[in-house]
This record gives C-alpha cells, sequence and structure tokens, in this order.
C-alpha cells in the first residue's frame, strides 16, 4: 500500500470551516501554530527582562503593573487564538494568512512593552498606544476567523457571532482607553471592566448551541507546549544574565549555584506541570474548561515570574541590583509558591478530590520554602538560600512518584 496522501490534501485551498471532530484520533499541535508560538517567545522575553529589571531597582510598583498588564495582553492572544484553532483549524491559505497578521501583532505588542515600563518608569502618560495597536491588530484578525466560522457552520452560528461581538467591544474598550489621558484610579477602574469583558466573552459564547468543538488532548498539547516556552524564557534570561558574570568574574561559586539552582528549579516546575491529568478530566468533563483555561494563563505568568526572580539572581551576582539578597530570594520565592498552590489547587478542581497526602506535601513544601528565607534573614549567601528554594517542587515530585500516582489513578477511575 502506498503511503502517498491523495493529491486534495495537498494543497491549501480554501476549505469549510465546520469544526474540528472532538473525537479526532492522534490530534497534536501543527507546524503552523508552532511557529505563531514563536512570536511569543520574543515577548516573553521582553516582558520578563523589564519586569526583571525593575524588580532589580527596587521599583515594584513599575515592576507589577507592567508586568501584569504586558503578561495578561500576551496570554490572552495566545489562548484566544489556540482554542479557536482548536475548534476549527483548517489550515487553508486563508487561515494562513489571519494566523500571519495574528503574529504581526503579537510582535508589534511585543514592541510596545519597553515604552509601558518606561512610562510607568518616568510617571509620564501610560504608554500603551503600541501594544494596544498590535493588541487590536490580533483581535480583528479573530474577529475575521469568527465571521467566517459563523458563516461557513450554521450549527454553531449563534457561537461564533458571540465570540466575534465580545471581542470587537473589547477593541473599543482598548482603544479608548488607550486614547484617554486617565489617572490612577480611573484608569485601573477600566482595566478591570475590560478585563472582566474579555473573560467573560468566551463563557458567554460557550453556553450558545453547545459551544466549539475545540479538542480536549489538543488543547491540553497546546498549553504545555506555552508552559515550556514561559519555561524556556527562564532559562534564557538567566543564562544571558550569568553570561555576563563570567566574563568579568569568570566562574565562581556563587555563579555555580545560581545556575544550577535555576536548572533544578526549572526542572521541578516542569515535571510538576506535567503530573496534572488536564486531558483526561477535560475530555470527560468539558465544562471544566474555563477554570482550566483561565487557571492555564495564571500558571503561565507565574512561570515567567520564576524566571524573572532568576534573572533578579544573576543580576545580583552582577552587582546590578539594587535590591537586598533577602529581597532578591523573595523575587523567585513568591512566585514558586504561587505556582505550586496553583497546581495543587488545579488539582482538586480536576479531579474534586484531596488526598492527605497533598496535605504533608504542601506542609513539607512550606517547611523547604521557609528554609530559604530564614537561611536568607540568617545572612546566608543567596546562591545556597536559593539553591535551598530549588528543592522545594522536589517535595511534591517524590510525593507523586511514591504514592500520589496511585492516588490519582484512583481519583480518575472514579470520573469514569
Amino acid at each position: 500500500m502506498s503511503d502517498t496522501p491523495p493529491a486534495d490534501q495537498l494543497h491549501h485551498h480554501r476549505r469549510r470551516m465546520g469544526g474540528r471532530d472532538t473525537q479526532e484520533a492522534h490530534r497534536a499541535a501543527t507546524p503552523l501554530e508552532l511557529l505563531f508560538d514563536l512570536t511569543f517567545v520574543v515577548s516573553f522575553g521582553f516582558a520578563a527582562s523589564h519586569f526583571a529589571h525593575a524588580l532589580a531597582e527596587g521599583h515594584y510598583s513599575t515592576a507589577f503593573v507592567g508586568f501584569g498588564f504586558a503578561s495578561f495582553g500576551i496570554c490572552w492572544a495566545w489562548v484566544n487564538f489556540s482554542w479557536f484553532a482548536s475548534a476549527y483549524d483548517t489550515d487553508d491559505w486563508l487561515f494562513r494568512l489571519m494566523t500571519m497578521i495574528q503574529m504581526a501583532g503579537v510582535l508589534i505588542l511585543a514592541i510596545g512593552i519597553p515604552q509601558l515600563f518606561g512610562s510607568l518608569e518616568h510617571g509620564d502618560h501610560l504608554a500603551i498606544g503600541t501594544m494596544v495597536f498590535g493588541y487590536v491588530v490580533m483581535r480583528l484578525a479573530l474577529v475575521a476567523q469568527w465571521l467566517r466560522a459563523a458563516r461557513q457552520d450554521p450549527a454553531r452560528r449563534r457561537t461564533c457571532l458571540t465570540y466575534a461581538i465580545a471581542v470587537a467591544l473589547a477593541q473599543v474598550g482598548w482603544c479608548t482607553l488607550a486614547w484617554l489621558d486617565l489617572s490612577a484610579i480611573p484608569l485601573a477602574v477600566a482595566w478591570i471592566v475590560l478585563f472582566l469583558i474579555e473573560l467573560s466573552g468566551p463563557m458567554v459564547a460557550e453556553r450558545q448551541q453547545g459551544g466549539t468543538p475545540w479538542h480536549a488532548h489538543h488543547i491540553v498539547e497546546r498549553n504545555t507546549l506555552f508552559a515550556i516556552i514561559a519555561l524556556g524564557e527562564g532559562v534564557v534570561g538567566t543564562v544571558a544574565a550569568l553570561s555576563a558574570v563570567v566574563e568579568t568574574q569568570g566562574w565562581t561559586a556563587a555563579s555555580a549555584l545560581v545556575a544550577l539552582a535555576g536548572l533544578g528549579l526549572t526542572f521541578g516546575i516542569w515535571w510538576i506541570y506535567l503530573m496534572l491529568p488536564s486531558a483526561t478530566v477535560l475530555h470527560a468533563h468539558r465544562r471544566r474548561s474555563f477554570v482550566w483555561g483561565y487557571s492555564q494563563m495564571l500558571l503561565v505568568i507565574a512561570i515567567v515570574a520564576v524566571g524573572a526572580g532568576l534573572h533578579v539572581a544573576a543580576l545580583h551576582l552582577e552587582h546590578k541590583a539594587h535590591i537586598s539578597p533577602f529581597a532578591v530570594l523573595l523575587t523567585t520565592a513568591i512566585p514558586t509558591i504561587a505556582f505550586i498552590l496553583l497546581v495543587y489547587g488545579l488539582y482538586w478542581y480536576l479531579v474534586r478530590r484531596f488526598d492527605k497526602l497533598h496535605t504533608w506535601l504542601l506542609l513539607l513544601t512550606a517547611g523547604v520554602m521557609a528554609a530559604a528565607v530564614i537561611a536568607a534573614k540568617s545572612g546566608l549567601a543567596m546562591p545556597v538560600c536559593l539553591l535551598i528554594l530549588s528543592l522545594a517542587p522536589v517535595v511534591t515530585i517524590i510525593g507523586y512518584e511514591w504514592r500520589g500516582h496511585r492516588y490519582q489513578a484512583d481519583a480518575l477511575g472514579l470520573l469514569e
């Protein structure tokens, strides 16, 4: 038998957007989706770098406001494309063209991130014009995609139109916000309102006509790849900063410990993330996708923040951080514990079961975190404290490999 595909599968002529099969076997990320993800490497790189430098300078309000605004925009842009592609990816020339436009929007958004942090730093008018422009480019292309799906998939026309209207309304709001010169409190209120509009749009749309035909295993794989991109930014940022230290000081025990702690923490976070039984649960309980999907954004933001904290540690070795060693440790410790708590909380939400083992693991993890903090407060060298901190994920890993996997198997058995 020949393995040559038929001719109609080799071209990229326009195909009808009728919705993908939610039970499709061997559904995996496409080369186009992977290409799309590369633009987010740039975005996360800018966001994490500016976040790290603001933290290192002790400019915490600039750091958290800038990083919060940028990371939400980055994650939300990725989420919207990925869930749409999971349901309606036709891989024809028009879908590819619309994806290219969205990629251009991501890059424009990334270019605007330094301007955002700069305006926050100097207290001028908030410079979000470039970011909003890039965001609008992405979202208008997405609106066109939803309108195309509404026309070609009559069974879900109302769902697709709801998405298109919600996205368009949000863009009007962001453009208005970029144009107005608001003071801090009205600006914060406007941000919250627009964030709520963005987040509620899919919740309203998915309640129409049974929702979109997204594929559970595919969307979990896509989010896993997104988390790996976030982990990669932490590695890249840390290595880039450490390389500057090595060039001027050579390899020292401190730089070696920071490198080891960074690698261990990154690997531990990756291991823990993969413990979540997301695909199995979402395949059986599709209504749990909203909390799961929005939690994924928080997980990714926490991962990027961990990487930024490691970058701050490297800047400390380079004598470019103007905060105390204790504060340097906290820049990594806080997002690390946030990530671990999010994983445990999401696990409970997915399987609706929390074993006693998890309580003990969380207590032991808290003990490791406390040991790192106490060591830093006692004056122990920051790299050593960071190495202690990197052991926090190891507690969960050992617990899962020892007994936790059996509890998870039992919990998943009850879902069937």
